[in-house]
């Protein structure tokens, strides 16, 4: 069968319709926003989600992206309060808030930006010397940031944060800073040692004064365990002198009640007597004093003697 001519028209149009139609149906991604005009103005912000737009009528203008951005700028050489000439590098971060002041509210809002960032650059680090210009990098960025951020409102965007990246100061300005660093650590490293030297020594010196007090307490305690022995030994000999004694006493009360016992006869006593007298005569005493009562005994012993030799048959005749 064939094709039919009068049909390829209307095929077209409606090939052309279906892709018009397809062509104005618009998804806006999350963190994203269109910005839409209708014959030539401002018409609307697409936020997230399904779009159409109205064929040869609206059109979309722009799109933004709604996350945080980080811009980096090139080096900005700025002059300090002492006419000394570096370069500063410095990050921004950023985040449109509205689309529509993005749109209409500056040309190229990223070189105005860049350019404003210079500007207050300049500004801010005039009003400063060298040595506070690398020191107060916080007050720098703080400062920064609250200018950048009023400036650019009426544009849409919100400056969250300042930072410097780095501040590279002139080359005879490098070598005398890096000159004055290693000074630095060479004082602080004598102080160190130094300090560690002194520490030493104090811990040499307390060491030494511990060793003296240990000793002294060590020889003091030799002392007095040395005093407590000869006490102890003292105490022990004394208790057994004095039990020695005691024993003595009680054989000599033994005894005594012994001979009470017994019931001895003066004869038996003075025999005793004389017995004890023969003992302490065999001593080394130069001079005895005999009782009265040992010298009739001794007498009464001399005449029995006498008799007892008269009376032995055998004794020899007396001449």
């Amino acid at each position: 069968m064939p094709f039919n001519l009068t049909f390829l028209p209307i095929l077209i149009v409606v090939i052309l319709l279906l892709v018009i139609i397809v062509r104005c149906i618009y998804v806006v991604q999350q963190s994203r926003a269109f910005v839409v005009e209708r014959l030539g103005a401002f018409s609307a912000v697409w936020q997230v989600g399904l779009h159409f737009k109205i064929p040869f009528i609206e059109r979309v203008v722009k799109r933004v992206s709604l996350k945080e951005q980080v811009v980096d700028f090139a080096p900005q050489p700025v002059i300090t309060k002492d006419n000394v000439t570096m370069q500063i590098d410095t990050v921004i971060y950023l985040q449109i808030t509205d689309p529509k002041l993005y749109t209409y509210g500056v040309e190229h809002p990223m070189s105005a930006i860049e350019n404003l960032t210079a500007t207050t650059l300049r500004n801010i680090i005039g009003d400063l010397e060298l040595d506070q210009a690398l020191t107060s990098r916080d007050h720098i960025n703080a400062t920064m940031r609250s200018i950048l951020d009023e400036a650019t409102d009426p544009w849409g965007i919100k400056v969250n944060r300042v930072e410097l990246k780095s501040i590279i100061p002139p080359r005879e300005i490098q070598d005398a800073m890096e000159k004055q660093m290693k000074a630095e650590r060479e004082r602080r490293e004598a102080i160190l040692q130094a300090e560690g030297q002194k520490q030493s020594q104090i811990l040499v010196a307390e060491g030494e004064k511990q060793s003296a007090i240990l000793k002294a307490d060590a020889a003091k305690q030799a002392a007095i365990l040395q005093a407590e022995g000869q006490k102890q030994a003292r105490i022990m000999a004394a208790e057994a002198e004095a039990e020695a004694i005691l024993k003595v006493q009680q054989a000599t009360a033994d005894a005594i009640k012994l001979l009470n016992a017994a019931d001895p006869g003066d004869a038996v006593i003075k025999l005793r007597a004389l017995e004890a007298f023969k003992a302490a005569a065999d001593g080394k005493a130069t001079k005895i004093i005999i009782p009265s009562e040992i010298q009739s005994l001794a007498g009464l012993a001399a005449s029995a003697k006498t008799v007892f030799d008269t009376d032995d048959p055998t004794a020899a005749p007396r001449a």
